[in-house]
């Protein structure tokens, strides 16, 4: 749950990177706690993908100090790093399975990869069996990642990203290039994890109606959908929207704040609610 009394999952503390002499991130500060959705905005290149990265561990940061679960992963071996990234779910872009393998293979990647997993031989495929009904895609196990659509293909990456039941969960534009009702339908498995799981969410999207989701509504696990959060149902899950502008973290807040924004910038990321 969003507490600020307790320690954060995950801290930035005066993040900086650049590829090549050109910044992608500067100066980047901020801080997320247990149960809290964080969504990341911005314009292409603005460093948004970047700051999932190195919060995995996977880029180095050129100075500021990184801690996930209370360690600081900048200075950590790859070793050590695995440990951390064993609690750490992560949907990449476009999903990132392995077209080689079967989607029962594909989400049992990390069970088997991970030794700091420790997940005994014999409990591997009963996880990923639910980690793909958790999806409704019990009956793919067989299948290749090429005999599914898009979307499925997604809810896929999704268990992956889940079926080590991490405390932490990355999300990389996990709605691009989808149609409104498939993407509808990723952003309520991203919810439902959420409110299961009680997981602390960052979501890298352009999609103002991801964060809206996210902020403002809950699972229903009876009904198995969507609703409104009323009369406090969202306590302990709070959602904090961020922008990035060029490296830059230019807002950091809630949506009432956000889409009350002058800033011009800020304000092509929003529609705003009737």
């Amino acid at each position: 749950m969003a507490d600020s009394a307790g320690a954060p999952i995950l801290r930035f503390e005066n993040v900086s990177v650049a590829f090549d002499g050109s910044p992608a991130l500067i100066d980047v500060s901020f801080q997320a706690f247990a149960g809290e959705s964080r969504v990341i905005l911005g314009a292409a290149g603005s460093g948004k993908t970047v700051l999932l990265k190195i919060a995995l561990g996977l880029t180095r940061p050129d100075s500021g100090r990184v801690f996930v679960f209370g360690r600081e992963i900048d200075a950590m071996r790859e070793r050590e790093l695995m440990d951390v990234r064993s609690r750490i779910g992560m949907l990449f872009q476009e999903s990132a399975l392995f077209d080689s393998l079967t989607i029962e293979e594909n989400v049992a990647y990390p069970l088997e990869n991970q030794k700091a997993i420790h997940c005994p031989k014999a409990d591997v495929r009963p996880r990923v069996v639910e980690a793909l009904e958790f999806v409704e895609l019990g009956d793919t196990l067989e299948k290749f990642p090429s005999e599914l659509s898009g979307g499925m293909r997604r809810r896929v990456g999704i268990a992956r990203a889940v079926v080590t039941a991490p405390p932490l969960v990355l999300y990389d534009s996990p709605t691009a290039g989808l149609d409104p009702i498939t993407a509808h339908t990723i952003m309520t498995l991203l919810i439902k994890q959420r409110d299961i799981a009680r997981t602390t969410t960052l979501i890298v999207t352009h999609r103002y109606q991801d964060g809206n989701l996210v902020a403002n509504f809950r699972y229903n696990s009876e009904q198995g959908r969507l609703e409104p959060a009323t009369d406090g149902a969202l306590r302990g899950a709070r959602t904090t929207f961020m922008v990035l502008r060029e490296g830059r973290l230019v807002f950091e807040g809630g949506q009432d704040r956000l889409e009350s924004s002058p800033d011009a910038y800020i304000s092509k990321f929003v529609k705003r609610r009737v």
